[in-house]
């Protein structure tokens, strides 16, 4: 069990140094993070502005982002905002139809309360500008003089507290609004005057209001940490707000502090600082009304999903988006509800505490098929319901007869690896070594790639093809094409199309820790018995099934832990989705 004891004495050392912290990295890192976010574990994050009055983006779009497609002019949007709207309709005037008339901050509160979360996240400004409370800086853009006519930051942040909960803010760096500066408009170095005279004082202003225990930074990725004054800010605010204030990592480039923040994501398995996944319960994190059902997570795979996060050392910041009228939809209530009664269960295998040594037990899950071409955008999802929306491979077998003898060119769309083989010619080897501060940037993470190849194929011969594809994370995208001098850039489709075989790895079981005890959390239910590789437990362990006073006969063989789960009957089992089995005095 060393490998625990070191890893418990890593995470004890990222807990807060209380001291002055100076405005550099090394003072800020040493000041370390404070314990609660490590145990919070659950987060609730909220997206609610303008953008939430036309609640629209494509099936996979942020809905957010739906000022960004009047300023592209996206043509679904477009369409979608003259048919509604009408021409000549401005996103200014959706601040007259943002109203929040239904909306009852006490009434969130206790629904975050009740879900398990531990804190609140909103946004209280997003990269269109408009803000949540009476700022100085954007006096005539702002919920108190428009809109609701409410400080919805004040109100909520008061609400969420009276609850215990800790109360975070998100807050946009960037905004696509200000003349001083307009993000993805203006050349990026152009930013110092916006930075210093702008986003500086509405950022004091905001946390010396409200003094949140969280500050969630984004719209960072076109700068870098010094022209946003990073080092400066952060060490302000954890002076400003004290042992419990946290922030996140999306503080521009060269930024070394915060916790990670992967974005629709598998989960990570980085420990050297804390991380929480921020998501959806859907496809986006405002409220999109264009959004079909099958976005949704299910009660049950969000169970499992915020599982698997917790085992790899991390958690989750679980987005709601709200409707203008400030109704959170009964679907999403309903998630978070469900999540709450197994958290109800379950908690203490959850919050407080600390990855095992090994994060998960593990199979590979293969899908095989036939797939007449590729030509795939799966966005964030993943080529089928069994298998992981990263970090999967895919690999395509096929067989080309050419009509005519002549080069022909071969090109791949592509948003992580891929190798092309046509009979013994690597015609295509490409790695595009996807950036890891891509996580920040998941509603612009169309960064796939265009390489190609050509090779000199004879008429009448059968090239066997072969592609193999690693997705990593993000964005999931390949697209195969073909074309010489007599044929056109067409999408290449083989006689009897590609014979495809999807593979990742799926956990069945996840680990988590807390004092002498060891949690495994089956999120597939075993039948007659549960099946653990992990060491020995002490002759004083004793294991059951949360919910559930039986103890369970177990033993332990060739490296393995052999729980005995037949005694559990179905009036037993107080939880769906997960089960957790208990090892008292494991160490």
């Amino acid at each position: 069990m060393k490998k625990f004891a070191v890893l418990f004495i890593f995470l004890l050392s990222l807990s807060v140094n209380a001291q002055n912290v100076a405005p550099t990295w090394e003072s800020i890192n040493q000041r370390g993070y404070p314990q609660w976010f490590s145990d919070a574990k659950l987060g609730i994050f909220i997206h609610w502005g303008l953008y939430s009055v036309p609640s629209f983006a494509g099936k996979e779009g942020y809905a957010e982002w739906y000022y960004r497609g009047i300023m592209v002019q996206d043509p679904g949007r477009m369409a979608f905002q003259n048919r509604v709207y009408g021409e000549g309709f401005q996103y200014s005037d959706f601040a007259n139809m943002f109203k929040g008339e239904l909306w009852n901050p006490d009434e969130w509160a206790e629904l975050f309360r009740r879900s398990g979360a531990k804190y609140v996240l909103l946004v209280t400004k997003h990269h269109d500008g408009y803000c949540l409370w009476n700022s100085k800086l954007a006096p005539e853009w702002n919920s108190v003089t428009s809109g609701p006519h409410r400080d919805i930051v004040g109100e909520l942040t008061n609400s969420v507290r009276a609850k215990g909960l800790k109360m975070g803010f998100y807050y946009s760096l960037a905004e696509w609004t200000n003349p001083k500066h307009i993000w993805m408009v203006d050349p990026d170095d152009s930013i110092a005057d916006y930075v210093d005279n702008y986003m500086i004082p509405q950022f004091k202003e905001l946390v010396s209001e409200y003094k949140p225990s969280l500050i969630f930074t984004d719209g960072e990725w076109n700068n870098s940490a010094e022209q946003w004054h990073a080092r400066e800010l952060i060490s302000w605010y954890y002076n400003t707000v004290g042992d419990e204030a946290v922030v996140n990592d999306r503080w521009g480039d060269g930024t070394q502090h915060g916790f990670r923040t992967p974005e629709y994501s598998a989960g990570i398995t980085q420990i050297d600082r804390p991380w929480a996944e921020c998501r959806g319960l859907g496809r986006s994190f405002a409220l999109n009304r264009n959004e079909p059902i099958e976005n949704y997570l299910t009660s049950d795979e969000l169970i499992r999903h915020f599982v698997t996060l917790v085992a790899a050392g991390g958690g989750m910041t679980l987005n709601v988006g709200p409707s203008a009228d400030g109704q959170i939809p009964l679907l999403q209530q309903e998630r978070l509800l469900d999540l709450g009664k197994w958290l109800n269960i379950n908690e203490e295998a959850i919050f407080g505490t600390r990855p095992f040594n090994k994060f998960f037990e593990e199979r590979e899950i293969s899908v095989s098929r036939n797939d007449s071409i590729i030509n795939f955008d799966w966005v964030r999802n993943s080529p089928d319901l069994q298998i992981s929306c990263d970090n999967f491979t895919a690999e395509w077998n096929a067989v080309f007869v050419p009509e005519k003898t002549a080069v022909y060119t071969f090109d791949v769309e592509v948003d992580d690896n891929v190798t092309l083989t046509i009979g013994d010619n690597v015609v295509i080897d490409y790695n595009p070594a996807k950036a890891e501060a891509a996580q920040s940037n998941a509603a612009e993470a169309k960064n796939w790639m265009s390489t190609q190849g050509s090779v000199k194929l004879k008429k009448g011969v059968s090239y066997p093809v072969n592609v193999k594809y690693e997705e990593k994370n993000l964005e999931a995208l390949i697209k195969l094409y073909i074309s010489s001098k007599e044929i056109e850039k067409s999408v290449f489709k083989p006689e009897k199309g590609f014979d495809a075989v999807y593979k990742s790895m799926k956990p069945y079981v996840c680990y988590t820790t807390k004092g002498n005890d060891l949690y495994a959390i089956a999120i597939e239910y075993p039948q007659d018995n549960l099946v653990l590789a992990i060491d020995k437990p002490s002759r004083n362990a004793e294991i059951t099934m949360l919910g559930c006073d039986k103890i369970l006969p177990w033993r332990y063989e060739d490296g393995k832990v052999i729980i005995d789960t037949t005694p559990l009957k179905y009036n037993d089992l107080q939880s769906t989705a997960a089960w957790v089995f208990k090892i008292r005095e494991f160490r």
